[in-house]
């Protein structure tokens, strides 16, 4: 994992470097729609196989994605290929989009709940989250029945854990002391 992290943080840097301010928003759409059809082992296979020539994947990729690319975004996928970097595609994309929600003031927080989460509550607990953390936030949740109740929320590197799980490991350390 850290290895593919390393290989795609220049791609992303570069990726991001070229990016318009006004065209970011659009071009992580375009990133993240080639590396959702990239995250298929079918896809990898194919890219794997010598018979196939890199123009022949990279029209099978933008056909799959159903996205129509940028210029930039295409010869970014070129220069993907033609490197041999398929595979870290998934992780550039999100590089990307890190950069640009960096760029944008806004961060990235991941909310773990129990129970799926309706957008009214979301919008509560992102209106929370902003004015505990201090900044707009760009949330992601995540479904995690261990939790049992309430939400683990998980920004950069602060979490803010007030799911049941947490309170009861808290009462048995408590107890135990």
């Amino acid at each position: 994992m850290a290895e593919l992290a390393t290989i795609a943080r220049p791609y992303a840097d570069a990726l991001f470097k070229a990016a318009p301010d006004a065209d970011q928003a659009a071009w992580v759409g375009q990133v993240e729609a080639l590396a959702a059809v990239a995250r298929d082992p079918q896809l990898r296979s194919l890219a794997d196989n010598p018979v196939v020539t890199k123009e022949q994947v990279f029209e099978v990729l933008t056909g799959a994605a159903k996205v129509a690319l940028a210029p930039a975004v295409a010869n970014f996928l070129r220069t993907v290929l033609d490197n041999g970097r398929l595979a870290a595609l998934p992780l550039m994309a999100e590089q990307f989009q890190t950069l640009v929600h960096a760029r944008q003031g806004v961060a990235e927080a991941i909310v773990y709940s129990a129970f799926p989460i309706d957008a009214a509550q979301l919008a509560d607990i992102r209106g929370s989250l902003e004015k505990r953390f201090g900044g707009k936030l760009q949330l992601s949740v995540q479904v995690d029945p261990t939790l049992i109740g309430g939400v683990r929320v998980v920004v950069g590197d602060e979490v803010l854990d007030t799911s049941v799980k947490a309170r009861l490991e808290r009462m048995k350390t408590a107890l135990l002391a």
